[in-house]
């Protein structure tokens, strides 16, 4: 008597559909973690970059070949200490002037008026950007 065979040989017709179900859900799943994993780390750096204190260079002018005004608005918590750069720079792109700005003023939101002294006529300033310390 011959032996009768439960099944297809094994290989011969392809995957089952169950083989082919399984790499489906692996494909998902690989691509779902990695979008959690890339919100994840997303969220970590906004949080950890993240300030109190945001600024603004509203406008600029060199009023001198030595000297540039701007005019920053600066948002903060009214009792934290603003430390805010600005820079300028000259015709070639070389800064010819940085500042760190100290703003305590107790105020939550304040337009505050900066003068920088330059090395040479600058022709574009910049907020590089703002920090916060608290008081003391």
């Amino acid at each position: 008597m011959a032996a009768v065979r439960e099944g297809l040989p094994e290989g011969r017709y392809g995957r089952s559909a169950d083989e082919r179900a399984d790499r489906k859900l692996k494909v998902v799943g690989a691509v779902l973690g990695a979008c959690l994993l890339g919100v994840i780390g997303w969220s970590a750096v906004h949080y950890i970059t993240s300030s109190d204190v945001t600024g603004q260079l509203i406008r600029s002018k060199p009023v001198s070949d030595d000297t540039v005004e701007a005019v920053l608005e600066i948002r903060k918590d009214k009792d934290a200490t603003a430390i805010c750069t600005v820079r300028s720079l000259g015709e070639d792109g070389g800064e010819v002037a940085r500042k760190d700005i100290t703003l305590d003023r107790r105020e939550g939101h304040f337009t505050q008026l900066v003068t920088l002294h330059t090395t040479r006529r600058a022709s574009a300033t910049a907020l590089e950007g703002c920090t916060s310390s608290s008081r003391g």
